[in-house]
């Protein structure tokens, strides 16, 4: 008998046995003696089905999923629309390359971005594997353009783990450490987080520009690259108007003005991308993760004669822009819109926010609570100094997992819970499994 699973599957948490359990350890074991050590992982269980807003492991635990894979499955996992596309189109095509002898699924994801994405101009869209394929690229088609080499990349930054993505990423550990030497001309300035450096957004503005104009000269950059929202930084929303003011600068001095938006897109915000929130408008923007619903897809979206100055050939990739995860794309964005998930992120929002708020006013380790839509961020720290406390989300989400819910950590400095939860989970699911975190931060943060 076939397992139910997508949104077939019982939208319940459910502990049956330990976490982990006997046949995760088993899995475990064998990971050990195949699989590299240097890939980590978030929990200890391992995926059997998955579906609306629950991950069911191998023991028959069905955990609350408030990670999304890292806010890929913004949609759900195994969305039926997605599904149905994977499965007509892996009948019909599943490679050819697009260099080679194209295919309509990849025009339609280029159609749909060039639409959808912020800027009212006439763009082009090229399409790629992963985010970190997508930031690469932007960079090349940003030096393409201008003719100029240096990039400027931002405090608490992260871009992906190619050498030039590492290079734009500001974390050591575990994103850099001992793989260097890095790609040159990259330069990294101040950003604005208001919880720790209490600057308005066009004072924090102000210091990121200065420090530009001394230390690389607006005539020798190419591109600025940020994210308006920050991830693995820790969800780290600038105060209002600097993202703007930034916008403006690069506008004004003909540099490239690059929205990373791979983690903040497809509605996770409560709007289709989160530069919309102030009426940003990138020259290019790239995207990925929410885009396909769990299939690898990523692009670089933007204005069309920074797109079409590359020469032909210079963009490319044997599997960018795959058929089958292209059709995906087109059944994902499918969803987002009939089932309207950018006004759905901010219903999941608006209960995250106010539990974490309440929460807060009898945890005083809690520096800060932030974010925008369903993408919600807990920082730690202590409350008189503000040194970080990375010791309590680690120990929070292994309580959450053991209890059956999924949570991720972040921050620069590791004191962050980041909380994604796939758009279409339902209210119950979502109240759950804020009872099962609050209880664990109550009880971790009095330790």
């Amino acid at each position: 008998m076939t397992q139910p699973s997508g949104p077939e599957l019982e939208q319940v948490r459910r502990v049956v046995t330990e976490i982990p359990g006997p046949r995760s350890l088993e899995l475990a074991q064998r990971r050990k003696e195949s699989v590299s050590a240097a890939l980590g992982a978030a929990v200890p269980v391992y995926a059997d089905r998955a579906g609306g807003g629950v991950v069911v492991d191998v023991d028959g635990n069905s955990l609350i999923d408030l990670g999304s894979g890292i806010a890929v499955t913004n949609v759900g996992n195994s969305a039926p629309l997605v599904v149905e596309a994977i499965a007509a189109q892996a009948h019909l095509l599943t490679h050819t390359c697009f260099m080679v002898a194209g295919y309509e699924p990849y025009i339609q994801v280029c159609e749909e971005l060039n639409a959808l994405t912020p800027g009212d101009y006439d763009k082009r869209s090229a399409l790629f594997n992963s985010g970190a394929e997508a930031v690469e690229n932007a960079i090349k088609i940003a030096r393409s353009y201008t003719g100029r080499n240096a990039v400027v990349a931002v405090e608490h930054a992260y871009h992906g783990r190619t050498n030039m993505t590492m290079a734009l990423t500001a974390k050591n550990m575990p994103y850099k450490h001992r793989f260097g030497p890095f790609a040159p001309e990259v330069y990294r300035v101040p950003t604005s987080y208001p919880v720790r450096d209490g600057l308005t957004g066009i004072e924090a503005a102000q210091r990121t520009i200065a420090r530009i104009e001394t230390e690389v000269a607006s005539e020798n950059l190419a591109a600025l690259i940020i994210e308006p929202i920050q991830g693995e930084g820790g969800f780290i929303v600038p105060a209002e108007g600097f993202l703007p003011a930034i916008q403006k600068w690069c506008n004004d001095h003909d540099v490239v003005f690059i929205a990373d938006e791979i983690q903040t897109g497809f509605c996770r915000t409560g709007d289709w991308f989160a530069c919309n929130h102030e009426e940003v408008i990138p020259d290019l923007i790239t995207t990925a993760k929410g885009i396909a619903g769990g299939m690898p897809l990523a692009g670089v979206t933007g204005r069309a004669a920074i797109m079409d100055s590359v020469h032909a050939g210079g963009l490319g990739g044997t599997y960018g822009g795959n058929p089958v995860a292209c059709a995906a794309a087109v059944g994902a964005i499918k969803t987002m819109r009939e089932q309207d998930l950018a006004q759905r992120a901010r219903h999941i929002g608006s209960v995250m926010h106010s539990r974490l708020q309440e929460l807060a006013k009898d945890v005083d380790v809690i520096a800060d609570i932030r974010g925008r839509g369903a993408m919600m961020a807990v920082e730690f720290a202590d409350p008189e100094s503000l040194n970080p406390r990375a010791d309590l989300p680690k120990r929070i989400a292994a309580t959450c997992a053991q209890q059956g819910v999924i949570v991720l950590t972040a921050g620069t400095f590791g004191n962050v819970i980041r909380l994604l939860p796939p758009l279409v989970i339902s209210d119950a699911l979502l109240e759950d499994a804020m009872d099962v975190l609050t209880d664990a931060i109550r009880v971790e943060a009095s330790r």
